[in-house]
C-alpha cells in the first residue's frame, strides 16, 4: 500500500488542513494518510486547544487513515528537534512520501536543500559558530548562515510551514532510503493570520475568534466544532498552576530544569511574584535574545517538571503510539507489523519507559486545564473510524 506521511499538530483541525490531506493523497497517489501529530502539548510551547484523542478523531473523518503520536520530547520542541521526531516515527512507518505545506516558492527543491544541510553540517556549524552578536536569537542566526551558504533559500519570521519542511528536508536526507518530499502552497490565511475572511483561517485566528466568544463553525469540520463544545485549555487556565510551581521552587530546582539557561530562573521568579496574568508574565520573562516560543516551551518543561536527564532519556526510548485508523489505516499497520522500525507502545499508563512517564505525567497536568478533559492513557486504546 502506498503510503504519504504528514506532519501536524491540528490546533483545532481545520478546513485547511483537510485540504492538505486531501492534496497529499492526490498529489502522490498513496493508498494511506498518516499523520504523526502532536500529543497534548506543541510545538509552540502550548497546550493544545483539545486533546489529542479528539484531534485524532476529527481528523480521521477528514481524511487522514492512521494518527500516530509526536510525543512531548518530540513535540515540545524547537523545529529541529520536532522535525526529528516526525521523519523518525514515519521512517519506522515504512512511509515513502512526506507531504508539507508552505509559504516558499513553489519551485523550491527541498529534496536538494535537504542533502546540501546534511552533507554540509560542518560548514554550517562552523558559520554559526562564527556569528558572536548575542542579540540574535538562533533562527536569525540561522537565517544568515544559510543566506550565506544556500543563496536560494529564503527565510523570514514569516514563513513558519516553509522552515519546517526544510527542517524535515535535512532530517530525511539524514535516512539511508529518504522519503519523497512534497510541498503544497499554503492556501487562505497566512500561519499568524488573527482574521476569519478567507476560505481557509488559520489555527491561530480560530482560537483568536474562539477567545472572542465567536462562531467557528465555518472553518472547522463537523467533529471539530462538537470537540470545542465539549472541552477548551489555554494557558491561562494552566497559569495558575504555573505560578505556584514556580514560587513553591527554589532556584536550584528550577535550573535543573530542561532548557533553563543564562539565570533565566531568576527571571522566572521574579515576574512570577510581580504578575497575576499570563500576558503579563510572559512579557516580563520576554527578552530580545529569546523568542515568544522558546519562552513558552521553557514554560511547559517547568509545568511539566520536565529535567535535562529525563529528557535525554526519553530520546533514547521512542516508539509508536497509535490514536486512530480507519480500515485502510488498519490494513497498512497489518501489513507492515513485521517491519516496523520501533515498537508498538500499548496500555501506556502502565508503562515503564521514561516516554511513556513524560507521556503520562504531561497528560495528567494537561487534564487540569479543563476538568471536562478525560483520562488519556490508561484504558485508552486506537480509535477505529469505519465509513459507509
Amino acid at each position: 500500500m502506498k503510503s504519504v506521511g504528514i506532519i501536524v499538530e491540528y490546533n483545532p483541525f481545520h478546513n485547511g488542513h483537510a485540504y492538505h490531506a486531501k492534496m497529499a493523497r492526490e498529489l502522490t497517489g498513496a493508498q494511506v494518510v498518516i499523520a504523526v501529530m502532536s500529543g497534548n502539548f506543541l510545538q509552540r510551547g502550548e497546550p493544545a486547544i483539545v486533546d489529542k484523542w479528539l484531534r485524532a478523531e476529527a481528523a480521521l473523518h477528514n481524511g487522514v487513515d492512521l494518527v500516530v503520536e509526536l510525543p512531548v520530547p518530540w513535540s515540545l520542541q524547537a523545529a529541529d528537534y520536532f522535525a526529528k521526531g516526525g521523519v523518525m516515527l514515519l521512517q519506522a512507518l515504512n512511509c515513502e512520501n512526506l507531504c508539507f505545506g508552505t509559504e516558499g516558492s513553489a519551485d523550491f527543491d527541498y529534496q536538494a536543500f535537504g542533502r546540501f544541510a546534511w552533507e554540509e553540517q560542518d560548514r554550517v556549524d562552523t558559520a554559526f559558530q562564527k556569528i558572536t552578536d548575542q542579540k540574535m536569537t538562533y533562527p536569525q542566526k540561522m537565517n544568515q548562515v544559510y543566506g550565506e551558504l544556500f543563496p536560494s533559500l529564503q527565510l523570514s519570521g514569516e514563513t513558519p510551514n516553509h522552515i519546517l519542511g526544510l527542517t524535515y528536508a535535512k532530517e530525511n536526507a539524514s535516512y539511508a532510503h529518504p522519503m519523497k518530499l512534497w510541498s503544497i502552497q499554503r492556501q487562505g490565511a497566512a500561519y499568524h493570520d488573527n482574521e476569519l475572511t478567507q476560505e481557509f483561517a488559520s489555527a491561530t485566528g480560530i482560537r483568536q475568534a474562539l477567545q472572542e466568544g465567536k462562531a467557528v463553525s465555518d472553518w472547522v469540520p463537523q467533529e471539530t466544532a462538537v470537540a470545542l463544545g465539549k472541552q477548551q485549555v489555554t494557558w491561562e487556565a494552566l497559569w495558575p498552576l504555573l505560578r505556584y510551581r514556580i514560587l513553591a521552587s527554589r532556584k536550584s530546582d528550577l535550573q535543573n530544569i530542561y532548557q533553563m539557561v543564562e539565570g533565566l530562573e531568576s527571571r522566572l521568579l521574579t515576574a512570577a511574584q510581580k504578575e497575576a496574568d499570563f500576558q503579563g508574565f510572559l512579557s516580563q520573562v520576554k527578552s530580545k535574545r529569546y523568542t515568544w516560543t522558546r519562552i513558552q516551551r521553557l514554560l511547559c518543561y517547568t509545568l511539566l517538571n520536565i529535567t535535562k536527564e529525563e529528557m535525554q532519556k526519553a530520546w533514547s526510548e521512542p516508539g509508536l503510539r497509535v490514536l486512530g485508523y480507519t480500515p485502510q489505516g488498519k490494513a497498512y499497520l497489518h501489513q507492515q507489523k513485521k517491519a516496523l522500525g520501533l515498537p508498538l507502545l500499548s496500555k501506556i499508563g502502565q508503562g515503564t519507559t521514561m516516554e511513556q512517564v513524560l507521556t503520562k505525567r504531561s497528560d495528567q497536568l494537561y487534564r487540569l486545564g479543563d476538568e471536562r478533559v478525560p483520562e488519556q492513557n490508561t484504558g485508552r486504546f486506537p480509535q477505529f473510524v469505519e465509513f459507509p
